[in-house]
């Protein structure tokens, strides 16, 4: 079950959404396999400093940040990752490394890998290490209104 928190966000604007539970997983690409979903349809938030605000990265577990072109994406901004005493606090509810990738319920900034939008549906940690939310990506975007952008790559594992 989602945190309090997420489930009724999603439930009072109307989501609908399933949890997928599913064993312990620390990295993205480890919860996309145990889930058994494809690594580029799992959503994985990353945290960053965006010259010195923390901003949230949602991109497809199978990529990385290419820290180049995400501050070339933002219009030369100095551009991070954030370090975990930097936002460990921020998620009260969340297991370190686990948040879900709705910036607004925290009142930070959301930018979306466009190569998202490609696929129907997103799946998302669900402020745990063993549990997913998936629902409709337009959903996703409706609620996050995240700005879109290219900033990442593929990786082969």
């Amino acid at each position: 079950m989602p945190t309090k928190m997420l489930k009724d966000f999603l439930d009072k604007n109307n989501v609908k959404y399933v949890t997928i539970n599913h064993s312990l997983a620390y990295t993205a690409q480890e919860a996309a396999a145990s889930a058994h979903i494809k690594g580029n349809e799992l959503a994985k938030t990353v945290l960053i400093k965006i010259d010195g605000k923390l901003a949230m990265c949602v991109l497809p577990a199978s990529n990385k940040v290419d820290f180049d072109l995400l501050e070339k994406s933002l219009g030369g901004k100095n551009a991070r990752l954030a370090n975990e005493v930097e936002f460990k606090d921020k998620f009260p509810e969340c297991e370190v490394g686990a948040m879900p990738p709705f910036g607004n319920l925290y009142g930070l900034d959301v930018y979306a890998e466009e190569s998202l939008a490609k696929d129907k549906e997103i799946a998302f940690n669900a402020c745990s290490h063993t549990e997913l939310v998936q629902m409709s990506y337009q959903d996703f975007e409706r609620l996050a209104k995240p700005k879109m952008m290219k900033f990442s790559y593929h990786t082969k594992l």
